[in-house]
């Protein structure tokens, strides 16, 4: 891998972010890498339209890590409220898990919130079979703080679930 650049996502790369998110979540393609949700979901996870929405609206956006021509990692960063950050759909191509450049993109994405939005913390939320995705950002000094969202079953736009018992735990990390 060349020297990564990273920058701010801007529409262009739509076509890039939909096919780097979907083949990390989704499908076959995505049990090449460690954070796949193919055994609790399927379709898609995200689209074109929510894409556009996200890189429209000034209160969030997307970082998107580039190795040369190719996009190999992007993560949503959000203001959630006051001093509140929040990301999610952090995405590496998943033949490129493991090497450190999502651990990058998270910190990164904390000091771009901080700057921008000026949070102190930040708030993700994970579905909780995740185990091993849940110990990940444990490691990465988030905490569930006992609050839980619904999966939003019925929306087709966020995937086609295997199971009944979908929801999200949420987590957060205060900012030094």
């Amino acid at each position: 891998m060349a020297e990564l650049v990273i920058r701010d996502a801007t529409p262009a790369d739509i076509p890039h972010l939909h096919a780097l998110v979907e083949s990390a979540y989704r499908g076959e393609a995505s049990r090449a890498g460690w954070t796949t949700e193919a055994d609790l979901l399927d379709g898609q996870r995200t689209d074109a339209e929510d894409l556009a929405s996200i890189l429209s609206d000034t209160e969030q956006g997307m970082l998107t890590a580039w190795d040369g021509e190719a996009l190999v990692g992007c993560i949503l960063i959000a203001r959630r409220g006051e001093g509140i950050g929040y990301f999610g759909m952090l995405s590496v191509s998943p033949t490129l898990q493991n090497a450190g450049l999502g651990r990058r993109l998270v910190a990164l994405g904390e000091q771009t919130m901080a700057d921008r939005f000026g949070a102190r913390r930040v708030r993700i939320s994970v579905i909780p079979q995740r185990d091993t995705l849940i110990a990940w950002y444990e490691r990465l000094g988030y905490v569930a703080t006992g609050d839980t969202l619904p999966f939003p079953y019925g929306d087709a736009r966020f995937g086609l679930p295997k199971r009944e018992d979908l929801s999200f735990v949420v987590m957060e990390k205060t900012l030094r």
